[in-house]
C-alpha cells in the first residue's frame, strides 16, 4: 500500500512509526512495537513496517502485557551487536 500510494494516509502512518523508533533504544523499540501489536494484532505487518523480527515483536508485546515478569536488562552496551560489514571486510 505504501509503494502504490507513497503520500497516502497509511504511508504517512508507517513513516511516523519509523520516525518514533529512530529515537528509541533497543528495549523501548521492542516495547513500543509490542504495544502497537497489542492494538492492531497484525504482527507480520508490523515486522514489515519496522524491520523488527516477529520474535522481537512478540517479546515486546509480552513485556508490555506482563511487566512484572520481565527482567530490566535487554539493552546492549555501546558497541554491542555484530561488527558492521565494512569493518569486517574493508574492501567491501
Amino acid at each position: 500500500a505504501c509503494q502504490r500510494h507513497p503520500y497516502g494516509k497509511i504511508a504517512k502512518e508507517h513513516k511516523a512509526i519509523n520516525r518514533v523508533l529512530e529515537g528509541l533504544d533497543e528495549r523501548n523499540k521492542r516495547r513500543f512495537v509490542g504495544l502497537l501489536a497489542s492494538q492492531k494484532e497484525n504482527i507480520s505487518l508490523l515486522a514489515e513496517i519496522t524491520g523488527l523480527s516477529r520474535n522481537t515483536i512478540y517479546r515486546g508485546q509480552s513485556e508490555v502485557e506482563h511487566p512484572s515478569q520481565n527482567p530490566i536488562s535487554g539493552v546492549r552496551c555501546a558497541g554491542g551487536g555484530r561488527i558492521p560489514v565494512e569493518k569486517n571486510n574493508p574492501g567491501f
